[in-house]
């Protein structure tokens, strides 16, 4: 994991892990305003051939480290971050009930963003 390295496209959507040149894999977000600012992850993906090397992992850790710079929240609902941060509790704080519902009421209204 130490030739990888992981880049924040805020407006592409996208925390990105990036090793010899490419994209090995992403985690797709939204910028949540309301009711709190938040970052909410949806997608997951580590290409194959990358796979098992701890990349979705680190991609998780990030993006909650980059949420705690920034003072907001994260509402999870890529079930990959949701597990990870069951997982990690101690670096990833549980999500609002309301802020999760009001994630996914975003994501209803917006169909073709993810």
């Amino acid at each position: 994991m130490s030739d990888i390295e992981i880049r924040d496209d805020r407006t592409a959507g996208r925390l990105e892990a990036v090793g010899a040149g490419e994209a090995v894999g992403r985690i797709e977000y939204f910028v949540l305003d309301a009711p709190e600012r938040a970052l909410v992850p949806v997608h997951t993906i580590v290409e194959p051939a990358h796979e098992g090397k701890g990349i979705a992992g680190s991609l998780a850790r990030e993006l909650y480290a980059l949420a705690r710079r920034e003072g907001v929240a994260v509402a999870p609902l890529c079930p990959y971050v949701a597990k990870w941060a069951e997982r990690h509790a101690d670096q990833a704080p549980a999500a609002d009930p309301e802020l999760l519902r009001a994630a996914k009421e975003w994501l209803v209204a917006h169909p073709g963003r993810f």
